[in-house]
């Protein structure tokens, strides 16, 4: 698989009525963001919510990715659903199954409980023939014994441009929001709270209710809709809205959608995340994930899948 490719795929596989315009001590960090507020965020600014703190603790908040790593250090159970289709839609291949990961100590292994595949989702030598698939397994599925660090960081035994490239996807579903260091096109871009990029985004703040009934902070970014041409070619994240639990600032939600074309390469995603709480760790409860991209000599893959973790048991 060629390095460009991968590069891409890496970049595919990532923040509402009243106007407020930020301005003296409240932008010295975001020149040129305007963001608005619901009436909620209003009164509470009134009696000492701060827009820009909370913009920061946004751009650099790390509860998001310790939940992923969270995911090494505990048992679970979990539903594998993965399905490619055609250019018309049509199913083309698909997997379907559920694992089970034990931790004993800081070693992890995970077994499968069941499968079933259809199409050709498996090659003959039984490697994955899709590069979603792969990179599903890389991010969910554990081969043998795995043993992690206290923080729940493992070694990457593959080694060079492969294991670049998982840091780079890990990156963008991570950070969404941050640059990613060579990824060729789109890397800068993807940086929304970088004085270049904020120009192109509409940004609010408002107080919701998550899925789950949880009173949030939300924080939404939504590219510009009157972009012209030129503009609308600087934009990669078109959506992102996060959900921060008003009691702890912990994300217990995230969506976003990515897209870009060129003459070379084109790509539309959607994710969707949702967080629970247990042992006191915050921990994927659901990844959802919905997108197509096309690049130079391959076939356009389109594929969705959906990952849902329950179950949960402390490390023995």
């Amino acid at each position: 698989m060629s390095h460009f490719w991968k590069s891409i795929a890496a970049t595919v596989v990532a923040c509402l009525m009243f106007n407020l315009n930020l301005h003296a001590q409240d932008t010295a960090l975001y020149k040129g963001m305007t963001v608005n507020l619901d009436e909620v965020i209003v009164a509470a600014k009134r009696i000492g919510f701060d827009v820009n703190s909370f913009i920061k603790r946004v751009e650099e908040d790390t509860t998001f990715y310790r939940a992923f790593k969270n995911l090494h250090i505990i048992s679970f159970s979990a539903e594998n659903d993965i399905r490619i289709t055609d250019k018309h839609g049509a199913p083309q291949a698909s997997l379907k199954s559920t694992t089970r990961q034990e931790v004993t100590g800081r070693c992890r292994s995970m077994k499968v409980l069941n499968e079933k595949t259809t199409g050709d989702f498996y090659t003959r030598k039984g490697n994955y023939n899709y590069y979603t698939a792969e990179l599903y397994a890389n991010l969910f599925f554990t081969q043998g014994t795995i043993c992690s660090d206290a923080n729940g960081d493992s070694p990457d035994n593959s080694g060079g441009s492969l294991a670049k490239h998982k840091a780079q996807l890990k990156q963008l579903i991570f950070n969404p929001g941050k640059p990613i260091k060579g990824v060729p096109i789109v890397g800068q871009k993807v940086a929304i709270f970088n004085p270049d990029v904020i120009r192109f985004y509409d940004f609010s703040i408002t107080a919701e209710n998550y899925v789950d009934g949880t009173p949030c902070y939300v924080f939404s970014a939504k590219a510009k809709q009157d972009l012209g041409r030129i503009d609308r070619a600087e934009v990669v994240i078109d959506e992102l809205i996060t959900y921060f639990n008003k009691d702890n600032f912990e994300i217990v939600g995230r969506k976003y959608a990515l897209s870009y074309r060129t003459l070379l390469f084109d790509f539309n995603v959607k994710m969707n995340v949702q967080m629970t709480k247990q042992f006191g760790l915050l921990i994927p409860a659901l990844v959802a994930y919905d997108g197509t991209w096309n690049v130079p000599f391959k076939k356009r893959e389109t594929a969705s899948f959906t990952a849902k973790f329950y179950d949960f048991k402390a490390a023995n």
